[in-house]
């Protein structure tokens, strides 16, 4: 079967970085007509923009949607109805962590993670929902981490909200699986993101050892593989489930962890 993604339409949501801009430009390159999302400089989202699309020969649109307003979130979605004139693939990727122990999570903290991890997620699927059905074929993939599935200490309120997705998913997956339109969740163990990259060496400082130490023994430490997972085998996995090969792939949440979660 093939992954051409040609004539189809997609948002990637936080797509102007890290892995959102990976799987945004792994569907740019199969053919996909693509709306970004992110914060960042102007300029250099502009940038990023014109190049995706002069390499892949797509049309690449911005969208500035704060992942914190349901309003700008719906009218994201309705960029693709009015530049497209329609939506085939919603990519649900966009998060922040805090890290701190329960009892000192700063409050605005929690709401803002929630907000911005999980019941953004809601309000675009929500809005996504009546032209996929409409389409009769859709395909939402919820980028949700292993930490959906198991937890870490320190990491409330982006445990809760990824466990939250899982949950979304499933019931998005039910209400939806008669029109065509499917619902899954990929849940990554550790990317070299620039993020993490910047962990890496802040950790290496604060411990007073080398990096290569802090990425075996502090980063990937629960991941049995010990290397990082890439953005191309991410992007592979969202081929596959938007692909008609992975038509009936519904509902599952889908670890990409070298193993963390079999533990």
């Amino acid at each position: 079967m093939s992954t051409s993604l040609k004539g189809q339409a997609a948002i990637v949501t936080g797509s102007t970085s890290g892995i959102g801009h990976a799987l945004a430009s792994a569907l740019a390159a199969n053919g996909a007509r693509v709306i970004l999302n992110g914060l960042g400089d102007p300029t250099t989202i502009e940038a990023t923009r014109a190049e995706m699309s002069a390499q892949h020969g797509v049309e690449v649109l911005y969208h500035p949607a704060d992942m914190t307003k349901p309003a700008e979130i719906a009218d994201m979605v309705a960029l693709a109805q009015r530049s497209f004139g329609r939506l085939d693939i919603l990519v649900n990727n966009a998060g922040i962590q805090f890290v701190s122990p329960i009892e000192d999570f700063p409050i605005e903290k929690w709401d803002q993670i929630i907000a911005i991890n999980l019941t953004s997620a809601f309000h675009a699927t929500r809005a996504a929902i009546p032209m996929m059905k409409a389409q009769k074929r859709g395909r939402i993939v919820n980028l949700a981490s292993a930490h959906g599935l198991v937890a870490s200490p320190f990491k409330s309120a982006y445990v809760a909200a990824k466990h939250g997705i899982l949950g979304l998913t499933k019931t998005a997956a039910l209400e939806l699986a008669t029109f065509g339109v499917t619902v899954n969740a990929i849940c990554p163990g550790y990317v070299k993101t620039p993020l993490v990259e910047a962990q890496i060496a802040d950790q290496a400082k604060a411990r007073g050892i080398s990096e290569e130490e802090v990425m075996r023994n502090v980063i990937l430490a629960a991941q049995p593989t010990k290397a990082f997972v890439t953005f191309e085998q991410l992007n592979g996995l969202l081929l596959y489930l938007v692909s008609d090969a992975g038509a009936s792939v519904n509902g599952a949440s889908l670890p990409v962890d070298g193993g963390w979660t079999a533990q």
